[in-house]
């Protein structure tokens, strides 16, 4: 399942991001995407979880919960324009 993360911290890194969801389950990939031009996090990112039932206990679980000082928020990725 890709899970769609917001409100990320702009200094929050890949590894942070991967190890909170590793409680939950099997991480695929961790993701921060990260502007072209100035190469700073966006502030949101993509989690990979192969299980769907650890993805989303990893949702409910972190959903609106502090993560490097931020609130996050976490939900099921959708495909742009839905």
């Amino acid at each position: 399942m890709n899970i769609f993360v917001a409100k990320l911290n702009y200094d929050t890194a890949e590894d942070t991001l991967r190890s909170t969801f590793e409680e939950y389950g099997t991480v695929d990939s961790a993701k921060i995407i990260m502007d072209k031009f100035t190469n700073r996090s966006k502030g949101f990112g993509f989690v990979e979880m192969p299980n769907d039932s650890e993805a989303e206990e990893a949702i409910a679980a972190l959903n609106d919960t502090e993560l490097d000082g931020r609130t996050i928020v976490v939900k099921v990725a959708r495909p742009r324009g839905e």
